[in-house]
């Protein structure tokens, strides 16, 4: 099996879609992602000895666009375990039903676009983002609900 720069395999020469576990796996690396970000901006805005010590100490105030980028980040862990639920009861329950794949794709994409949209601060597109990942959620369970 090889693959293509596109991140589907490629199975006797025809491309598969992803799977829904593939999916909440993407979803899980882009948790990371947002952590790595978030502590880099966070040591940067406070102090490499803040983040290494005890945190005795009330922290200095972040700057605006580390402070965006902290409440993503607190925003992507009040929603992923909702969308983890989901997925794996999708997957035990129908696995590859399209809605549970819809629905997947929709919530990680939205949240892709999460953190820059809530960075570049443009009133609306963080909220739009933040939707459109909720109904990813509810097609999903949706998927799970439906026969």
């Amino acid at each position: 099996m090889r693959r293509t720069r596109r991140s589907a395999p490629i199975i006797a020469g025809v491309m598969t879609p992803m799977t829904d576990l593939q999916i909440l796996a993407w979803a899980v690396a882009l948790g990371l992602a947002h952590l790595v970000l978030s502590v880099a901006f966070n040591v940067a805005g406070r102090g490499f000895l803040y983040g290494i010590g005890p945190r005795d100490e009330p922290p200095r105030q972040l700057g605006v666009i580390a402070s965006r980028i902290e409440r993503a980040y607190r925003n992507y862990i009040e929603s992923f375990p909702f969308f983890a639920a989901a997925v794996l009861l999708g997957h035990a329950a129908n696995p590859g039903k399209p809605a549970l794949l819809v629905g997947a794709q929709i919530y990680l994409w939205a949240r892709v676009f999460y953190v820059p949209a809530y960075v570049a601060g443009i009133p609306g597109i963080r909220t739009a983002c933040w939707a459109a990942s909720i109904v990813g959620v509810v097609i999903v369970l949706v998927g799970v609900w439906l026969p």
